[in-house]
This record gives C-alpha cells, sequence and structure tokens, in this order.
C-alpha cells in the first residue's frame, strides 16, 4: 500500500512546523552529525523537534543518537503502510520533546517520490516545532526527494576546496525550488589554520557561496569522541548552541573558531597544534 493511502483523510490548510533540509554536495562533510547537534540544541530551547533521515542508501541517524537499538518501526514501514508516522518515532534518551523517525532499508527507493515523503512530514507538521531532515549527499534522486519536504534548507560545508565546488552547485540546485530561506553551515573550521592564512574564513565561503552564513563549527576532538551530546567544555557545544540561537530566532552571534588562537597565548596554542 502506498502512503497517500495512509492520508487520505488528512487535510490541513498550513504547516506549523518549520521544515528545513539538512543537505551537503558531498558525503564525509559531517551533515548528519550537523542535524543531530542542531535537532538537540533546538531541543534544549524548549523546541518539539522531530529528525527525519531520509538517506536510504547511508542511513545512520539513529546511530549518532544512539536509538539504534530502540527502532521498532522505521520509514520504510511508513511508506509501505504498516504503520503510521507517528508509530515509527523514536523518543530521544534524554530529551522528551527530541524524536528520530529512523530511515531504514528500503528496496526500490526510486519508486518512492518526494510527494509521498512530504506527506509524512506533514502529517508530523502539526506536532511539532521543527522537522529537520537529513538529506543524502550529492544532488540526485535522493537529494530531490528531500527537499521536496522542506520550506528551508542548510547547506553543510567543509573548507576543502572540493566541497565548496560541489556546495555551489547545490546551492544552485537549490535556489530553484523557491524555498523561503538557504543557509550554509561551514564545519571543521581550524582556527589555527585561518589565523596561518592557510585556510579559507567562514565570511569568505558566505562570500563565495552567495549564501547567507549561519553557523561555524571548529574541528574538535570531542565531535569525532561523542558526535552529539557533546561535553558542555567543549568549543563545539558553544558552535552549536549559537547556530540554534541563530535558526530559532533568525539573529545571534555565530562562533569565532580564531579567538582562542589570537594574542600571545593564542601564538603559543599555535604552536603547539602544529607541533602535534
Amino acid at each position: 500500500m502506498r502512503v497517500f493511502l495512509l492520508f487520505t483523510m488528512y487535510k490541513k490548510e498550513y504547516s506549523v512546523a518549520r521544515k528545513i533540509v539538512i543537505t551537503s554536495g558531498k558525503g564525509g562533510v559531517g551533515k548528519t552529525t550537523v542535524t543531530a547537534n542542531l535537532g538537540i540544541f533546538l531541543s534544549t530551547l524548549g523546541a518539539r523537534v522531530a529528525m527525519v533521515d531520509v538517506d536510504f542508501g547511508l542511513n545512520n541517524l539513529d546511530v549518532v543518537m544512539g536509538v539504534e537499538n530502540r527502532i521498532v518501526y522505521d520509514l520504510s514501514d511508513v511508506l509501505s503502510g504498516r504503520c503510521r508516522a507517528k508509530q515509527a518515532l523514536v523518543q530521544d534518551n534524554e530529551r522528551k520533546n527530541l524524536f528520530i523517525l529512523p530511515s531504514g532499508g528500503l528496496n526500490g527507493t526510486s519508486q518512492v517520490s518526494g510527494q509521498e515523503l512530504k506527506l509524512i512530514t506533514e502529517s508530523l507538521s502539526q506536532i511539532f516545532d521543527y522537522i529537520l531532515i537529513d538529506c543524502p549527499a550529492g544532488i540526485g534522486v535522493g537529494f530531490h526527494r528531500a527537499v521536496a519536504c522542506a520550506e528551508e534548507a542548510i547547506v553543510v560545508a567543509t573548507p576543502a576546496l572540493t566541497s565548496l565546488r560541489d556546495a555551489d552547485k547545490t546551492v544552485t540546485v537549490l535556489k530553484s525550488y523557491r524555498l523561503n530561506s538557504v543557509g550554509l553551515v561551514v564545519n571543521r573550521v581550524r582556527g589555527d589554520l585561518i589565523m596561518s592564512d592557510k585556510m579559507l574564513l567562514p565570511r569568505d565561503i558566505e562570500e563565495l557561496l552567495k549564501t547567507d552564513l549561519l553557523g561555524v563549527v571548529p574541528e574538535e576532538d570531542a565531535v569525532f569522541l561523542s558526535g552529539a551530546y557533546l561535553p558542555k567544555t567543549s568549543d563545539a557545544f558553544k558552535a552549536y548552541k549559537m547556530l540554534a540561537l541563530k535558526v530559532h530566532k533568525g539573529a545571534g552571534k555565530i562562533f569565532d573558531p580564531t579567538k582562542k588562537y589570537s594574542g600571545f597565548f593564542g601564538s603559543i596554542r599555535r604552536s603547539i597544534k602544529r607541533s602535534v
């Protein structure tokens, strides 16, 4: 049974939740980690958040969030009519207002339409403030399905030239969808390399991609070790908190990765970083 049969009685004049697709031009830039942490920090602001994994091929949002052993139903079950979208939601281990809709394996994903996925997100829209859609990397069929569900987009890129080139292509395609907004998160930024003129400034990347900068996340061991649920003393924790405030309120500060490397003590930190 196709998913539209599940929602033939569902009628709604407008959406309540902000539906944001998190995408990237290439894989390996930390898109899923950004999705997870943005969801966590939005929920700490009191928002009701659902994170939907529509990456059928490389789905791992449930693993990042640590709920992989608690899954009963997933998105493939919703699409095939075995359950409703609400039944497939997995509540976060620590936050009552944060939920994950895992992707799961699905045969014949090329036959799944963006409209079917959109009906699922619309059915959840009435009970959440945010729906974050974890999109497959690239600009293939999976990308277009995910973007069709959203009203806003966040592009995740790193300062690497290959990432920026692919991000530029992604931004160009996103603009053809006439979304309410397209924002940029620059991930894995190293302040010591910026201070040494070996890495582009996030503001330069913003200008290069002609996309509003929403947040900057530093390259840090805590992200690699923790993924989600970062230690409060880490720079990444501060960066994601700022990002969530920026998304939630539309204004606010952006994390400065160069601050700790400025001045006399900053020069010492740069020297230590180079020697490691």
